[in-house]
This record gives C-alpha cells, sequence and structure tokens, in this order.
C-alpha cells in the first residue's frame, strides 16, 4: 500500500510538471496549501454485516489515508474520488482520514463512524428553504443508531436520492419552484430502515435578502450620482418616465429592504430614467458608469446613454441570478462607438433580456472617475542608451504598430494621469501590443513595466519572438514564446515589474520580438493601466 501511494504522487507530481513546462512556468510547490474541508461519507450495508464503505474528499487533496480506528494493522490509502469498504464489529469508532498533498503537507480530521444492527429511532427531520437562492431546499436528519440517510427529493426524472452522513446536511436546487414530497430514508447496518416523507414548497426567491455592495469613499468632484444612498444625488431625476413601457406589463417601485431603499423594475422591457426636465450632464470626464443589479430571473441587461441630439449606445453585460451583480462599463464604451458624445447626456435606457418577463434590484447608479488616488507611475532610472523603449514619457520611444491588436475585446484609451500619458485597458481579457519593425533584444537582460489596477487578481506578460522571416507561424516553426503569470499583486498602487529576460525561459531567442501580449484575471472585467514599457541592460 505505501509503494502504491508513493507511485501516485510521483505520478502526480510529474503530471503537473508536464502542464507547467507545456504553459511556460514553473511550480513553487512550498506555496501549495495544505489540503482544506476534509470530510468523508461513509455509508454502510443494510444486512447486518457491518460493510462501511468510506468516500472521502476535500480540496488539494492528491491521495488520502484512513485509519479506521478499530485496531486494524494498517491503514488503508484511497485515490480522489474513490471510496475503500472496511467491515465492522457493532460499536462505535473513531476513524482518522489524513489528506495529503502533492508537496507533502497533510490535514488530518477524525471521524466518528457508528455500527449498529439496531434500526434507527427517534428519527428528526429538518427542511428549509435557503434564504438567499430560489428553490435551493436544505434538509438535515438526525437519529439513534444511524450512520447514514439517503434524500429523494420527489422531483419527476430524478429519482436516485442524495446520501448523507446522519446529522449533516444536504442541499438540492429544483428545477421548478412548488410542491414536492420528500422522503427521509434514515440507514444503520440493521436490515430494517427509518423513514419520514413530508410534503414541502420550494419558494421561488424574487428580492434580494442582502444589501448591494457598499460604494466606496469618492471625492465629490469624481461622482455624478443618479440614484443611491451614497452619494448625493441629481435632483428631479424621473426614474419611470412614460415610455411606454407600461404597455409591455412593465411596472415598477421603490423596494425597502430593511430601511435600504433600491428601484425595483418588474417585467423588465425597456425602461427609462430621465434627469430634471431641460437638463443634461456631461460625463466625458469620467470614466465608468456603475450599477449594482439583483435578478432571479433576467440573463442580461442592456444599458444606453442618451444625449441630447436623440442618439444612443447600448453596452451589455450578462447578471448572475441570485446575487449582486456589480457593473462598471467604461465611458470609453460608448464613445467608441462611432464618436458617440457624451458631453449632453440626459437620459438613459435599460433593456432587460428575456424581453418583459423578469424583474430587477437597482441600486446605486454613478457616473464615477478614478480620482486622486491614481498618482503618476515611478519615474525610471535607467540610462538611455542602455534601454529599448515602447512606451514612456522618460525616454525616446520606437515605433508601434499597435497597443491593441484587433483579436482583443478590451477597451483601450490614450489617457494621463496628471500630465503623464498612460494606456488604460478596460474590460481586459487580452491584448496584443506590436511594433512597427521586430525588436532586437539580445543585448538586453530585462523587460520592465509599471502596472496600475484597482481590481486585478492576476497579471501576465507574454514576449513572441517571430523568427527570422518575422512572421508568426506557431507551433514547429522558428517562432519562440513564454508568459509569466504574477498573481494577487497589489491593488490601488503601482506594481514596477523589472523581470530578468531569463526568467522567460521559453524564449530562446529574443533577437526578432514581434509581439507583447498583456492578460490577466478576472479576465473580461478588470481595468489596467499601464506606463513605462521597456527593455533595458
Amino acid at each position: 500500500m505505501k509503494k502504491i501511494h508513493f507511485i501516485i504522487s510521483l505520478f502526480v507530481l510529474a503530471t503537473l510538471i508536464g502542464c507547467a513546462n507545456d504553459d511556460g512556468g514553473t511550480i513553487d510547490l512550498d506555496s501549495v496549501s495544505a489540503p482544506a474541508n476534509i470530510s468523508a461519507l461513509t455509508t454502510v450495508t443494510q444486512d447486518n454485516t457491518g460493510k462501511v464503505t468510506f468516500v472521502p474528499k476535500g480540496e488539494g487533496a492528491t491521495q488520502y489515508k484512513i485509519n479506521f480506528g478499530d485496531g486494524s494493522a494498517e491503514s488503508a490509502y484511497v485515490a480522489p474520488g474513490e471510496g475503500i469498504v472496511h467491515t465492522y464489529a457493532e460499536g462505535v469508532y473513531q476513524a482518522k482520514i489524513t489528506a495529503m498533498g502533492i508537496n507533502g503537507k497533510i490535514t488530518t480530521v477524525d471521524k466518528e463512524v457508528v455500527v449498529s444492527f439496531r434500526a434507527p429511532e427517534n428519527l428528526v427531520v429538518l427542511i428549509t428553504n435557503d434564504i438567499a437562492i430560489s428553490k435551493k431546499v436544505t434538509v438535515k436528519a438526525t437519529a439513534d443508531f444511524a450512520l447514514f440517510y439517503d434524500v429523494y427529493f420527489g422531483e419527476a426524472g430524478k429519482p436516485d436520492p442524495v446520501s448523507a452522513n446522519n446529522g449533516d446536511p444536504v442541499s438540492y436546487t429544483y428545477q421548478q419552484a412548488g410542491v414536492y414530497t420528500i422522503r427521509v430514508v434514515s440507514k444503520s447496518a440493521a436490515i430494517q430502515t427509518t423513514e419520514k416523507t413530508q410534503q414541502f414548497e420550494a419558494i421561488l426567491i424574487l428580492n434580494p435578502t442582502a444589501s448591494a455592495p457598499t460604494p466606496p469613499n469618492r471625492q465629490a468632484g469624481d461622482v455624478i450620482s443618479i440614484y443611491g444612498s451614497k452619494y448625493t444625488n441629481l435632483a428631479g431625476v424621473n426614474y419611470f418616465p412614460d415610455w411606454g413601457q407600461a404597455s409591455q406589463g412593465s411596472s415598477w417601485s421603490e423596494f425597502d429592504l430593511n430601511g435600504d431603499k433600491m428601484l425595483n423594475y418588474i417585467k423588465l422591457s425597456y425602461q427609462g430614467i430621465a434627469l430634471a426636465e431641460g437638463t443634461s450632464i456631461d460625463v466625458s470626464g469620467m470614466d465608468y458608469i456603475h450599477m449594482d443589479v439583483w435578478t432571479a430571473d433576467v440573463e442580461k441587461i442592456e444599458t444606453s446613454l442618451i444625449n441630447t441630439a436623440s442618439k444612443e449606445r447600448p453596452v451589455v453585460k450578462n447578471l448572475t441570478a441570485n446575487q449582486w451583480t456589480s457593473i462598471d462599463i467604461p465611458i470609453s464604451a460608448f464613445t467608441s462607438q462611432d464618436g458617440f458624445i457624451v458631453t449632453n447626456i440626459f437620459q438613459l435606457k435599460l433593456v432587460g433580456t428575456p424581453w418583459a418577463q423578469g424583474t430587477v434590484f437597482i441600486d446605486n447608479i454613478y457616473f464615477y472617475k478614478e480620482g486622486t488616488s491614481l498618482t503618476p507611475a515611478p519615474t525610471p532610472t535607467k540610462a538611455a542608451g542602455d534601454v529599448i523603449s515602447l512606451f514612456s514619457d522618460a525616454y525616446t520611444n520606437i515605433p508601434m504598430s499597435t497597443w491593441r491588436t484587433s483579436w482583443s475585446s478590451a477597451v483601450l484609451e490614450e489617457t494621463a494621469i496628471s500630465g503623464n500619458a498612460v494606456k488604460k485597458y478596460a474590460d481586459l481579457d487580452f491584448v496584443g501590443v506590436e511594433p512597427v519593425a521586430p525588436i532586437d533584444a539580445t543585448a538586453m537582460t530585462h523587460f520592465h513595466v509599471d502596472v496600475w489596477s484597482s481590481d486585478f487578481t492576476e497579471f501576465r506578460i507574454k514576449l513572441v519572438d517571430f523568427g527570422v522571416n518575422g512572421v508568426y507561424n506557431g507551433a514547429g516553426s522558428d517562432d519562440v514564446e513564454h508568459e509569466i503569470k504574477f498573481t494577487a499583486p497589489v491593488q490601488g498602487g503601482w506594481v514596477s515589474l523589472d523581470i530578468p529576460l531569463s526568467d522567460f525561459t521559453g524564449l530562446t531567442t529574443r533577437g526578432h520580438i514581434a509581439q507583447l501580449i498583456y492578460s490577466g484575471k478576472p479576465a473580461g472585467s478588470h481595468t489596467v493601466y499601464i506606463d513605462n514599457v521597456y527593455f533595458h541592460k
């Protein structure tokens, strides 16, 4: 058994290293946490034999070791997702489950195992609706002498039960709200079982049970607020102008959640929000429009800005059911559409998908800019003769073909911070940067870039050498590339990355670097500022 465990661990380690080499990265095993949330489902056959099956589970485990707690001479090893059977005499035992990680770190938990040849008694079943998730029901059953229980949730087409340890809760989300017959079968090692059946209604939650996230503190000049309690709202805003949406069955109210008010649009088709008559706002100095949206049944929301020339431009965002979705749309996402003007915005329009069927709750509608907290990046100090600069006010930059390749959906804005030019990428997924001519960086030792973001959780840099012909041909050609990943970068401050080119181990040649690719997480929903991009020695 020990040899099997050792071989499997080496296999998993080899697999991970192989994957890392495929990506061109490395694995820091010391940084991997010990396995977490370790438990085991224990079931027993109903035949008075005492055959108990252990199915351990957890996070970050490559192997489990089980000490059965009955004096057995040897422990058993179990791979993730598998189970093992052990036969007990009647009694109560304290088993130990040890989860082992790829780096040797372990986590051990105790598991009580009750083996009784007596049928379960005093069965108590508690069924509740989840307070935040529609149609989600949780069952918790306890009984004397029981080891586990099965729950039949009674939904058509779902005949198989869900099992849980005695006293542990088990949850299930129905496809439709309604009344269901829930049957709980409590089991011990005895042939006889004990069960209860109960009618229970799974409910559809149509309103939030918690408030939207509180907006951050901002300077008054950095915000134009349309609705919400954090900032001072514009006066005279009409949140339900008559645009004929009532004919679609749409209506509205101001929902009060324990004193926290929010807009509630019912059967959302299209919905206008109009500023006071005869007024408009200039949002060209703002960076984003923000709103928080909660829904149980609307899949997407389209937001349009409308100017006094009666022109409008939409941006569509996906919504996550049964939780608040915080939406930040760059103003550039509107202005990039045919040169749309945002100096005279007097209306907003919201459109729901599916049309006129779902309900939304909206809070914290405001325009904002990053504000004075965003200061210029540190000024480079390298001698100009030791630098090949792609972008920096401190050096003479080489000619660039593009700072945003066509295969990226990121929104690029050429902007400045206190007069210092920066590249701003909103909704960054991945973006290519290409010089007019390939860069010969063979004499350089480092790659440098300054990065600022308030919301990224990971940042990646890839360098690509197109080879002698200067054309990307892909795998099997003379093209080489390597990507370096930075996890958990500092948010809300400039991160100066000065990377030895030797760290780009897959970049075996660097005399024809023709592409630089930025990417990160959360993919497609974070904003990054870039400055001081250069090679140096």
